[in-house]
């Protein structure tokens, strides 16, 4: 195998490496974007519960409600609070 034969094999040897450090990486960061979405879904979860435990001892959920009901739009999220559906559903 000629000089020039080796250089061209230990280039496409490197090419191929770079090729599998950049596939772990991107499944590395994908991984990590999961994690955080999973953790970011559990804090909003874990929050929620809180206010709505404090809403119902404190009485305040009724006025609660009521802003929701202006705040809301889709249907499938007012019915999960008691609340009317809207005629014209906005998305």
């Amino acid at each position: 195998m000629s000089t020039e034969q080796q250089k061209l094999s230990q280039i496409d040897k490197l090419k191929r490496q770079k090729e599998i450090i950049e596939a772990r990486l991107q499944k590395a960061e994908a991984s990590h974007k999961i994690r955080e979405r999973k953790e970011e879904t559990r804090r909003k979860i874990l929050l929620g519960a809180y206010f709505l435990e404090k809403l119902k001892k404190d009485g305040t959920f009724e006025s609660i409600k009521q802003e929701l009901d202006r705040f809301l739009t889709r249907n499938s999220d007012r019915k999960l609070f008691g609340l009317s559906a809207l005629e014209n559903e906005l998305t």
